[in-house]
């Protein structure tokens, strides 16, 4: 297999992997990071109808349209919790210690795991997933040389399994891969966490076949798509448009073919985040603000490290990237007039979103007007429960770009009234509307 789309889906899978590890502003004591949470936990047995943990596995189903000999190499990767524990020169466990600049905090750490299963052809299987715990002890040394304390690492035990099963469905081959948690029931709500899987999911590489899309199936295989179950995580595509050798069962919602931003140099684990941001409020971190966060974590110190360094071209290619609109897209009518900037009063008095109107399939669409709506972008998770959907326009807008955007409320949403009250619409372009006031439909 071509090492760079396997390149790829890794940098995709890792963002999926440490989503939420630490946040901004990356130190022990801000409050999002003393209640830590992430995606694709897998707690022990009964962790999560005791209360204090989550459920023990996720599981997801997907098309795989065989060759002559498909074969797969599947990776279940995720975090083993690492309990750092400071400890000073008298052997008592302290929260924080300090000598001249430099100190050391207490906190939970992760470590990377992966399980490697094949190559293996395309049939059931049950693996075992051990990991096992451990000690590790790192003197703390102050200035001139003495050990002041030490740091002790702690990893409890992890075991679990992945599960691959195959069914035939028509001319495909469903199936369906498991992660789950098999170790003792856990005694409280640290223990669940220190014996979880976290971050979890699934890398799978193919050669002999190409894995179907769940979002996009083509025709022939939608009957199939319907058949495959999910729960607690979602299959897309994971390599580059037209690759269709990775799949990458994630329990974050991502689309097929993800990327990461190319503008992006490191991670600030907040991928739904805006780089730009984060990036500008870590530079305006007081310093003593910088020495907690570099103290939390190395994760956290190269964080600040980069931000700090980061030089005005760096700055800049964050701030964004220009795209050409299309060449002719609908507008709405009135239009700003010409010779005016969009910042412009003259503008602002020429745009009236509840009035404007813009043109749709030969028809002019406004406030009122009902469309079906037929998404294609893919910005949304929620795209895939509209699709075919009856809704009312409400509202019609144009961005600094020249795109325009029409605001609807569903027709089959009993909180539409207060939606609109609101002003929470759902937003589309033109081309992913289909008026069905003209006549064509009732």
């Amino acid at each position: 297999m071509n090492a760079a789309p396997l390149a790829r889906a890794r940098a995709v899978a890792d963002a999926v992997l440490y989503e939420g590890y630490l946040l901004y502003p990356y130190r022990a004591n801000a409050r999002k990071n003393m209640s830590r949470w992430q995606f694709g936990v897998l707690g022990p047995p009964s962790a999560a109808t005791d209360g204090f943990g989550e459920e023990p596995s996720l599981s997801a189903g997907f098309l795989l349209d065989p060759g002559t000999y498909p074969v797969l190499t599947w990776t279940v990767r995720f975090l083993q919790l690492q309990h750092r524990q400071v400890v000073d020169s008298d052997g008592r466990p302290r929260a924080e210690l300090s000598t001249g600049a430099r100190s050391w905090l207490s906190w939970d750490e992760a470590v990377p795991q992966e399980l490697v299963v094949g190559p293996v052809a395309a049939e059931s299987l049950v693996r075992p997933v051990k990991v096992p715990g451990g000690v590790d002890t790192e003197e703390i040394e102050d200035a001139a040389g003495q050990v002041v304390g030490q740091l002790v690492r702690t990893r409890q035990a992890l075991t679990g399994e992945f599960e691959l099963a195959a069914e035939r469905d028509g001319r495909f081959l469903r199936l369906t891969a498991e992660v789950r948690n098999t170790g003792p029931p856990a005694t409280g709500p640290r223990d669940a966490i220190a014996r979880s899987l976290i971050g979890a999911h699934i890398l799978g590489q193919l050669t002999g076949g190409q894995f179907v899309s769940s979002l996009d199936p083509p025709a022939e295989a939608g009957p199939a798509v319907e058949h495959c179950d999910r729960h607690r995580c979602f299959p897309v595509l994971a390599g580059p448009p037209g690759d269709h050798s990775l799949v990458l069962v994630s329990p974050i919602i991502l689309y097929d073919h993800p990327e990461i931003a190319e503008q992006s140099e490191g991670d600030l684990f907040d991928a739904t985040e805006i780089d730009e941001i984060l990036t500008l409020r870590v530079m305006t971190m007081t310093d003593e603000e910088k020495a907690q966060a570099r103290a939390t974590d190395p994760r956290a110190a190269e964080i600040v490290d980069r931000c700090d360094a980061a030089s005005p071209e760096a700055m800049r290619q964050l701030h964004g990237v220009l795209r050409e609109p299309g060449s002719d897209p609908p507008r709405p009518i009135p239009e700003v007039p010409d010779g005016f900037d969009w910042w412009d009063p003259v503008a602002d008095s020429a745009v009236r979103p509840d009035s404007d109107a813009v043109p749709v399939a030969g028809v002019l669409v406004r406030r009122g007007s009902r469309v079906r709506l037929h998404p294609s972008r893919r910005a949304d998770a929620q795209d895939l429960f509209v699709d075919g959907a009856a809704a009312r326009v409400v509202s019609v807008h144009q961005d600094v770009d020249g795109e325009s955007h029409v605001g609807v409320v569903l027709d089959d949403d009993p909180a539409a009234e207060l939606h609109e009250w609101f002003g929470r619409y759902l937003y589309f372009a033109p081309d992913e509307l289909e008026p069905i006031d003209n006549g064509s439909e009732k």
